[in-house]
């Protein structure tokens, strides 16, 4: 049995696509900045020099590491039930995410080499100046490649948002797919949007971090 490409299910469900586009395309943004921002604070408390702080983050870090954000979403959705499922999506997106960033910015700050903190000692820099102006310019340079990369992860992982009944992109190809029986033409549609995103972000990233390798 050969399959018949039907164009105008392409054309009349590519509007719907476009705005859930906009709202994984928000979702990503939010996601990332507060993932970005939230990751430094895990890695930045994680090197507290008392181990009543460093040890509840990372068995909070650890904990949200080894489930699934799925299982994180659906668990969101349902303690706080009252909240805009968006805002929720954004919320587990940023601290999923963060959890993964807080070690790439521990890297970043472990590869500042010695000598700058010896530097910075040997002026009698104050340990906020010395992080504000020294070290962590230097770490967030380093990682920016890294977080560029997880932000592109995190914009292919959107379509998890549907679960929690967020309109973003795959929301609406599903349900146009399944009112019109074309679940060929608005998944295909959805795949080429969210390459047609991806791929040149991803390309930036590599360029990117061969320019701060050198």
């Amino acid at each position: 049995m050969n399959y018949t490409w039907d164009w105008d299910a392409v054309r009349e469900s590519l509007p719907l696509l476009w705005d859930g586009f906009k709202i994984t395309l928000l979702a990503t943004v939010l996601g990332t900045a507060l993932a970005a921002v939230l990751g430094l604070v895990v890695a930045m408390a994680g090197r507290a020099p008392t181990r009543l702080v460093t040890v509840p983050v990372r068995a909070v870090t650890e904990f949200i590491r080894s489930t699934p954000m799925l299982v994180q979403l659906v668990g969101a959705y349902t303690i706080f039930n009252t909240v805009e499922p968006l805002t929720i999506g954004i919320a587990v997106l940023g601290i999923h995410y963060a959890s993964y960033l807080s070690e790439v910015y521990r890297a970043g700050i472990d590869a500042v080499p010695k000598g700058q903190w010896e530097a910075c000692r040997a002026l009698s820099m104050s340990p906020r100046r010395t992080w504000q102006a020294v070290i962590l310019p230097q770490a967030v340079r380093n990682v920016l490649p890294a977080l560029g990369n997880y932000g592109i992860a995190m914009f292919k992982e959107t379509p998890f948002l549907a679960v929690i009944t967020v309109q973003e992109m795959v929301f609406h190809a599903r349900e146009y797919g399944a009112d019109h029986f074309t679940y060929v033409e608005t998944f295909t549609l959805a795949g080429l949007i969210f390459l047609a995103a991806s791929y040149p972000t991803s390309l930036l990233m590599r360029k990117l971090e061969k320019r701060l390798g050198h």
